[in-house]
């Protein structure tokens, strides 16, 4: 049936009002609904329903009207865009049929669904696709829907295009700024982060801030921190936060491969569970009776190497969100990293304290010791003077009292500010003139020196004190060990080298039984000889006294 001009006039009226309130709509769902029923009212149907494809040209979505809960929830399955639906999907021109099932394309209606007649279906498009359909079924006032009702609809369809396109546009809008939000978020972790790793060393603090960082990012109640042992093989925990502290603490130590911390460690993957009390790999009943429902343990990883393995657990039923795992995956790297460079500056911090001891050790050994014993060497000749020429055994202990003095002075020096003095302030040559001196004066040996022909100013410290120390032990293990008569020591040069020879007549040793006659003085020889960028090379043999050769260079910086 036609209708007249007038009622033609008020139906468009009456689109147009409800055009306009679609417009407003910015929700999609409550939109969807809208549109189906002011089809529903302008067409005069008993059912409406309006469907939105998604990108692939799909059925999305399925919102109907006229049709009860109850019926919704007996009916078999959802349509799924076969039959009319489907080929109204595929076509830009609105179908209108007086009986559904006279239809080629009908399959007919799914078990419990209410029976249908009439239909009238069109398209909802855009310029270029099409974004759903509007369905009409059971024309109220007549048998089927008339030419009226498809042009009512068709610009219903129009005002439809829009009001999704606009709704969609605002819900993507909404999504990127949540989106942006949660960067936002993301990027103020990993700031905190960064600026926690970076200005600390020490693992202690390291492993709290970022715990605690991430505990309040993810807004969880508790998480731990497992690191990798030297053994490789041992996860323990070394840190926990949060609550229920006492369930977690029963089980702190894992093997790579056993539980959570152990299977990532091992695998190098984050690992998930929403449902700890049916995972068997978790192996911590305690926790699960403190009521946590979720865990999430991501490793902490140094380039290819396993540090360590962080965990948070929850009792939220809300599954943990990708994004989330993905930001805690990139703070485990940064953690990882900063976990082996505070580890790294222990050991360098051990490395230098262990280096600084044997320095000492050595100068006490080159120095203070060696000057002892030379005083010891003296007082023993002193003995036999009591009797004989109390005078000169006078002459001897004063002097003895002297030597003694400067080794106190000497210890003092190295306690208060570590550096040797025996060298003295007159340079290399004078220094070897009193080392010598003070050798002739308590060994009675015959010492030879040939100096060079200048004052080897250009040699650093450094290396001047490592040729006199080289010296001091020769001359010592001279008296001490080869009971040599004479000992000759010179100091030359070449265009780029420093060269010191010493050589004395005492009873040598064989080479391979180095060590064990000279002890630490060859290995004091060598790491300084070396620390200087030169070298020393010893021969000697029984009977044949022994020779000491050093060089170092000249000229070049320490």
């Amino acid at each position: 049936m036609l209708l007249t001009r007038e009622q033609l006039q008020e139906r468009l009226f009456a689109l147009h009002r409800a055009s306009l309130e679609l417009v407003k709509e910015i929700s999609l769902e409550t939109l969807l609904e809208r549109i189906a029923s002011t089809a529903c009212e302008q067409a005069g149907a008993r059912y409406a329903a309006l469907g939105v494809l998604d990108d692939s040209g799909k059925l999305a979505k399925f919102i109907s009207v006229g049709l009860s809960n109850d019926i919704v929830k007996r009916i078999a399955h959802p349509p799924v865009g076969h039959g009319l639906l489907g080929e109204l999907m595929d076509t830009e021109i609105p179908l209108r049929i007086p009986v559904i099932q006279d239809h080629p394309s009908s399959v007919g209606f799914p078990s419990h669904h209410p029976q249908m007649v009439s239909f009238l279906g069109v398209p909802i498009r855009t310029v270029d696709r099409q974004l759903g359909q509007i369905y009409l079924t059971e024309k109220l006032d007549a048998n089927e829907f008339s030419s009226d009702d498809e042009m009512i609809i068709q610009m219903l369809a129009t005002y439809a295009a829009t009001a999704i396109a606009n709704a969609r546009l605002i819900e993507e809008m909404r999504a990127h700024d949540i989106e942006m939000t949660h960067r936002s978020q993301d990027m103020s972790l990993l700031n905190d982060i960064a600026s926690t790793l970076t200005s600390s060393l020490e693992l202690d603090e390291i492993l709290n801030k970022t715990l605690g960082h991430v505990m309040t990012y993810m807004k969880v109640e508790a998480g731990e921190i497992f690191l990798l042992e030297e053994d490789k093989t041992t996860l323990r925990m070394m840190l926990h936060r949060g609550q229920a502290a006492e369930a977690f603490w029963t089980r702190n130590i894992f093997t790579v491969g056993e539980g959570y911390p152990g299977i990532v460690a091992q695998t190098g993957k984050p690992m998930i569970s929403t449902t700890l009390s049916k995972d068997p790999n978790f192996l911590r009943d305690a926790v699960v009776k403190a009521g946590f429902r979720q865990v999430v343990s991501i490793p902490l990883v140094s380039g290819d190497q396993i540090m360590g393995v962080m965990s948070i657990a929850t009792r939220s039923k809300a599954p943990f969100e990708n994004r989330n795992v993905d930001m805690l995956s990139a703070v485990g790297a940064w953690a990882g990293v900063s976990i082996e460079n505070a580890r790294l500056h222990v050991n360098a911090r051990r490395f230098a304290v262990l280096e600084e001891r044997d320095r000492i050790g050595m100068d006490l050994h080159d120095g203070i010791i060696q000057s002892i014993y030379g005083i010891g060497l003296g007082l023993e000749g002193t003995k036999h003077l009591v009797d004989e020429d109390p005078t000169q055994a006078k002459e001897k202990i004063n002097h003895a009292i002297d030597g003694l003095n400067q080794a106190i002075r000497d210890l003092r020096a190295y306690i208060l500010d570590l550096r040797p003095r025996q060298l003295g302030n007159d340079g290399l040559i004078s220094g070897f003139k009193r080392l010598i001196a003070e050798y002739r004066a308590n060994t009675f040996s015959e010492v030879h020196f040939m100096p060079p022909e200048s004052e080897l100013k250009e040699l650093t410290q450094v290396q001047a004190l490592a040729l006199f120390h080289i010296c001091q032990e020769a001359l010592a293990n001279a008296a001490k060990h080869a009971k040599a008569k004479k000992v000759q020591v010179s100091l030359w040069t070449t265009e780029d080298r420093v060269l010191m020879e010493i050589h004395d007549d005492g009873k040598g040793f064989e080479i391979e039984e180095m060590s064990t006659f000279i002890g630490h003085g060859l290995a004091n020889m060598q790491t300084r000889a070396r620390s200087s960028g030169g070298d020393v090379e010893i021969s000697s043999a029984f009977g044949n006294g022994t020779t000491i050769f050093v060089w170092v260079p000249r000229g070049i910086k320490q």
